[in-house]
């Protein structure tokens, strides 16, 4: 990922906070050629030396395959908030652009052992199913049927090698088309828009 300073954050917060709201990223791995699959990543939260990315595949899936065979590093990239900026918002003549926020997570593979598989799923499910009005969580479930299910998976820590954390927020911009390009987001009909606004609020104003 091109990572000009300006755009550069060493946020741990942030961090954790775009993978938090962009759980479902993109895992790749590079064997012969480039493979990549979808999956459902978490955070285990220690510190920010200290951190690695939970995820688990279908032992079928070519990734996971890939993965077992071998120990090569792996991308785990995912994609945050994102909106067009158009030049025709700035008091001035220039370019249009996207602002958008982006973490990519090199890393080495240590593969889960059953319990460790188990309490991901546990934590996995908590944190997808808390917010739905009738969660359907492990208790739900019941233990033996999880531990079934996981006959066909494979668990993956993801230790990092190197971390990047990109927000492209138009901090480029000097404080009065910074204000506009948040008023004009605001006023958007797009919820990635509306969101795009708040990011940089919070981070920028």
């Amino acid at each position: 990922m091109y990572l000009p300073k300006v755009y550069k954050s060493e946020d741990f917060e942030v961090l954790k906070e775009i993978i938090a709201n962009n759980a479902f990223a993109s895992l790749l791995v590079h064997q012969g050629k480039i493979l990549a699959t979808k999956s459902m990543m978490l955070v285990n939260e220690d510190t920010p030396d200290n951190f690695y990315i939970e995820t688990h595949l279908h032992r079928a899936n070519p990734v996971a395959k890939c993965i077992v065979q071998s120990d090569q590093e792996v991308l785990c990239d995912f994609t945050g908030a994102s909106s067009y900026i158009s030049s025709s918002w700035y008091d001035h003549v220039n370019v249009s652009t996207w602002n958008y926020e982006a973490v990519q997570v090199y890393g080495k593979v240590e593969i889960m052992n059953d319990e460790e598989l188990y309490q991901h799923l546990v934590k996995m499910t908590h944190k997808f199913e808390s917010t739905q009005k009738c969660p359907v969580l492990a208790d739900t479930i019941g233990e033996a049927s999880i531990r079934d299910e996981m006959r066909g998976a494979i668990g993956m820590k993801i230790i990092p090698t190197e971390v990047k954390i990109k927000q492209k927020l138009s901090q480029n911009r000097d404080e009065k088309n910074l204000k506009k390009i948040i008023e004009t987001l605001e006023k958007s009909e797009s919820s990635s828009d509306n969101t795009m606004a708040e990011r940089m609020k919070k981070y920028h104003l």
